[in-house]
């Protein structure tokens, strides 16, 4: 296993890296050595056969040898690359029967995860070392693509669909989730984190987050939630305007909409605007903010509201 990494390629921690690695420096050095071959033959070819003024060199005829060779050794190569690579896609398809499913939901511009016990998390998916995990992705909106480099597993993450990876981590650790498919103005900015942790830390971070915000005021359990459930991308606290409206002073005060209108923040407009984003958008915002119908429950929705109502001004 690689734990420092090369040139080419992060460390890898996963069970299925050590695979994908030797098909990735199979093609590279086979690729080298075809590319030297060909350079040197080009500038032996070139040598030996250039113009001159008496040739002291005749045409061959066609040489079948040589033909059938430079058919057969890359045809054979074409194969071994499709065979081994076939294989380790079905590897990365198909997840042991012990593994731990986790559902994952993307949309812009951050993931969601929801844990077996209840527990759910945004932008930090907690796993145990040393057991197979099983990722059931699908997306909100449109495509991204869930890709974790140290563990060697990319796959695209689609609406109105399930796709399945899996992985198994080699070490405790945090690493790096990316999107790597395009998906809008903050593309980049879509980023999540695996902490990968010992069983004993995970089973009892799972009892822990199963009943997040128990003994909490309200006001309080929305404090952690704008921060844990990415509110703080869009919305700032401060005044300063963000890709959504501040959330400073912003609790009943009438605000100017889109359409020309006017409504006055309350409860309710709080909670249709979390549910349903797009049906009364602030005037000099993009209607871009996903829904998290599915995501936040109803009392951390109303822990959220109890929190925007002490952000006065």
């Amino acid at each position: 296993m690689n734990d420092q990494g090369t040139f080419w390629l992060p460390p890898a921690h996963s069970t299925v890296a050590a695979e994908t690695d030797a098909l990735f420096y199979f093609i590279y050095w086979i690729s080298v050595l075809l590319f030297v071959g060909v350079v040197a033959a080009t500038l032996f070819f070139f040598i030996r056969y250039r113009r001159r003024k008496s040739p002291d060199y005749t045409i061959n005829p066609h040489n079948n040898t040589l033909e059938i060779t430079w058919t057969v050794i890359p045809t054979i190569l074409v194969f071994v690359v499709f065979i081994w690579g076939f294989r380790g896609y079905i590897n990365l398809s198909i997840a042991p029967k012990d593994a731990l499913e986790i559902k994952v939901t993307a949309q812009k511009w951050f993931w969601s995860f929801d844990y077996p016990a209840g527990a759910t998390t945004v932008n930090e998916l907690v796993v145990p070392v040393g057991k197979p995990v099983k990722l059931l992705a699908s997306s909100q909106d449109v495509i991204h693509c869930f890709y974790v480099p140290e563990f060697r597993v990319k796959r695209d993450v689609l609406p109105n669909r399930y796709t399945i990876l899996w992985f198994e981590a080699t070490a405790v650790g945090d690493y790096q989730i990316f999107c790597a498919e395009y998906c809008g103005t903050k593309h980049s900015e879509m980023l999540a984190k695996v902490r990968v942790v010992t069983d004993v830390e995970y089973n009892a971070w799972l009892d822990a987050n199963a009943n997040i915000g128990a003994g909490l005021a309200p006001e309080e359990f929305g404090a952690k939630l704008y921060t844990g459930k990415a509110c703080v991308t869009c919305h700032s606290v401060d005044g300063k305007p963000g890709t959504g409206p501040t959330f400073l002073g912003v609790f009943g005060h009438e605000v100017q909409l889109a359409d020309g209108s006017k409504i006055v923040v309350d409860e309710n407009y709080v909670r249709e605007s979390i549910l349903q984003p797009q049906a009364k958008v602030v005037a000099g915002y993009q209607p871009v903010m996903p829904t998290f119908q599915g995501i936040l429950k109803d009392r951390e929705i109303d822990a959220l509201i109890a929190y925007i109502k002490t952000l006065k001004k």
